[in-house]
């Protein structure tokens, strides 16, 4: 057994309080008892693991340059070690397979799936795949019915980037070089790829709809990334997606929230003090009570300190702005047993130094594997 005391607890019942916290076998226990190791938390919040619905950042790993590659292995496991020093104990790997080849592509996305199945209990974060769909590559929709089904896929993402790619390209010769870069191919190349998938175009909302009924009977969560318009969360909203991911517009974050859904904005937006694309703010977003999930994105760090800086600023409370990025993610994600420091939930905790400019991690467990950072 291994008890934390001294520290301020966030209770289940949303406040903090000075008690002990006590940890067996990987879960939560009843306090008391004798024996085991003590953890000194005198000065420190104890605060339930980040749960990270959404990150990519990730891909910097893989990728680091335009073309130059890094083995998965390598990449994944300085991947975990950077989440598990912010305090991130799930993750959500965000993998985008797209109608384009490349980094983005089936073979990147089949080559990671097997990398993560290889490192299995070699990972300190308990770490899982998000798997973004872009809904016109048609291609892929046989495949992913089958990774569904058989139970490949933790959580389900509805992309759909093809018509701005489309646009953006027409209008400016540079955008086909980058993309065509970062799929790995040559510039008319790419430009012949983005008229054979335009074609696909009467076959999209039939594709959706199968991919929405396979996730269905699999279980999996879906998720709705980037939507526009009310007209998309509508349609999302009828193929059973409950989770409108950075939602562009912000009457589409306020109908999610009318109908009870989650919905997901970037810490880094919360941090920077606005979007970098011109979305809505995410603090604003927090303050309107139309954000209940905060999300890494693209910047693992961002989700240990956007509540506090939302607390800073007078948002929310530390203990109401901390659901964000532990409890409400947790139960969006479907899982009950981690995102609060309840009797009997999974031990993944982190001990915070909120003195100096900065909020510090001085510790944390993950399903009750201490992992120190600089703390004796």
């Amino acid at each position: 057994m291994l008890t934390i005391t001294g520290g301020r607890v966030l209770t289940p019942e949303g406040g903090f309080e000075g008690r002990d916290l006590s940890v067996a076998g990987g879960r939560i226990v009843a306090a008391g008892g004798a024996g085991g190791e003590v953890l000194d938390a005198a000065g420190l919040l104890v605060l339930p693991g980040i749960v990270d619905i959404h990150g990519d950042a990730f891909e910097r790993q893989i990728m680091p340059r335009p073309g130059v590659h890094f083995p998965l292995d390598v990449a994944l496991l300085d991947t975990d070690r950077q989440m598990a020093a912010n305090g991130i104990t799930t993750a959500f790997h965000a993998v985008t397979w797209s109608w384009e080849p490349g980094l983005r592509g089936r073979g990147t996305l089949v080559a990671l799936m097997a990398a993560l199945e290889a490192l299995d209990g070699r990972l300190v974060v308990d770490t899982r795949l998000h798997l973004r769909i872009e809904t016109w590559n048609l291609a892929a929709m046989d495949e992913l019915s089958a990774w569904l089904a058989a139970g490949k896929v933790d959580l389900l993402a509805f992309n759909d980037h093809f018509e701005e790619i489309y646009e953006q390209c027409c209008r400016d010769e540079e955008k086909i070089g980058q993309y065509a870069g970062r799929a790995g191919v040559s510039h008319d190349a790419f430009r012949d790829l983005l008229e054979e998938v335009r074609k696909g175009a009467p076959e999209v909302p039939a594709a959706l709809r199968r991919i929405a009924a396979a996730a269905e009977e699999a279980g999996v969560v879906r998720l709705a990334h980037d939507e526009e318009t009310l007209e998309d969360r509508r349609l999302y909203r009828g193929l059973g997606v409950r989770i409108s991911e950075f939602p562009e517009v912000e009457e589409v974050a306020r109908d999610a929230a009318a109908a009870g859904e989650a919905v997901v904005f970037g810490a880094p937006n919360v941090l920077r003090g606005g979007s970098h694309a011109g979305c809505p703010g995410a603090a604003e977003m927090v303050r309107k009570g139309l954000c209940t999930v905060l999300a890494s994105d693209y910047y693992y760090p961002a989700l240990l300190l956007a509540p506090f800086r939302l607390a800073e600023e007078g948002v929310l409370p530390l203990e109401e702005a901390w659901a964000l990025v532990s409890a409400n993610p947790a139960r969006a994600a479907g899982l009950d047993d981690r995102g609060a420091l309840g009797e009997g939930m999974r031990a993944d905790i982190l001990l915070v130094d909120p003195s100096g400019p900065v909020p510090r991690p001085a510790a944390a467990l993950a399903a009750g594997r201490l992992l120190r950072f600089g703390m004796s």
